[in-house]
């Protein structure tokens, strides 16, 4: 009985020691929780400030475009002055402006899905080890003040019109620049969401050519990045202002500028339009985002 009693305190102690050391250690307190989640509540309140704060400027600003005098109320005058034939040489320079500014977003999505997106698709089959070389290129740009940016390609712009002409559609050469880490960042967050070597080695196993494998399995899987990239690239070159401005270009920005100084209320219009434009590229950035979710989804 000795020993199994024995036997028992021995297999009993560290048990008994442990729940001694436990009750006499100190009890650590938890640390304050910093960013979590607000409440319901707190979400409908910011989204609600939010909304005034921003509203209140738009919903200003598409009044001022109704009003056809101090005492004479609110009319659609001003839109309709828009379209008289009497008033085309007036706003000649505005339809211009817009017009160059269309084209330049085109060239523009040339240079960007035809050099780099290419270039970051290459970079992640073939050369990883020169992705942060790339991320560093493409977001070099930001970090950079236009007015600086512009300095610099002054020079370099009496060459272009040299070769290429003055035409106002050069302008997508710099804006090119300009728009690199807008249209870099979301495709490579695509990039990054899936295995992009897996599914390529897996296609060419199965007997994929190149173009296949490209057309079929790689932008597919893009199709998120890449609209979103088109969006951004519309919406930053049509509120693109200063390279135009420095180089004698007429543009959107610059045709309303000028418009302003002679007829403020068509300016505004054309204004709201263009927030509208942008309001609208949003959207429908995060609906071509939401098919892709609801498609994965089982």
């Amino acid at each position: 009985m000795s020993v199994t009693a024995a036997r028992g305190m021995t297999t009993e102690s560290p048990a008994v020691s442990g729940q001694e050391e436990r009750k006499a250690a100190p009890r650590r307190r938890r640390s304050p929780r910093f960013g979590a989640a607000p409440g319901v509540a707190t979400r409908r309140i910011i989204l609600i400030v939010f909304s005034v704060v921003f509203l209140i400027p738009i919903a200003s600003l598409v009044e001022f475009t109704f009003r056809q005098g101090v005492d004479s109320g609110l009319g659609f005058t001003h839109y309709a002055a828009i379209f008289a034939p009497a008033n085309a040489s007036t706003y000649s320079v505005l339809w211009q402006g817009l017009g160059n500014s269309l084209l330049i977003c085109v060239v523009t999505l040339v240079l960007i899905l035809g050099i780099l997106l290419p270039t970051m698709i290459l970079v992640e089959l073939r050369y990883p080890r020169f992705r942060r070389v790339l991320e560093f290129v493409c977001l070099l740009p930001i970090t950079v003040p236009v007015v600086v940016l512009v300095v610099g390609f002054v020079p370099v712009y009496s060459v272009v019109a040299h070769i290429f002409g003055s035409s106002a559609w050069t302008l997508a050469f710099a804006i090119g620049i300009i728009v690199l880490p807008y249209a870099f960042r979301p495709i490579s967050v695509n990039l990054a969401a899936f295995d992009i070597v897996t599914l390529t080695e897996a296609s060419r196993s199965l007997g994929a050519g190149w173009g296949s494998v490209i057309g079929r399995i790689v932008l597919p899987n893009l199709r998120r990045g890449i609209a979103s990239a088109i969006f951004i690239t519309i919406a930053v070159v049509l509120g693109e202002f200063t390279i135009a401005s420095f180089l004698d270009r007429t543009t959107f920005q610059t045709a309303l500028q000028l418009v302003q100084q002679t007829d403020p209320y068509v300016a505004a219009i054309f204004t709201v339009c263009a927030l509208l434009l942008v309001f609208v590229l949003l959207l429908v950035i995060g609906r071509v985002g939401s098919i892709g979710r609801k498609r994965r989804t089982p």
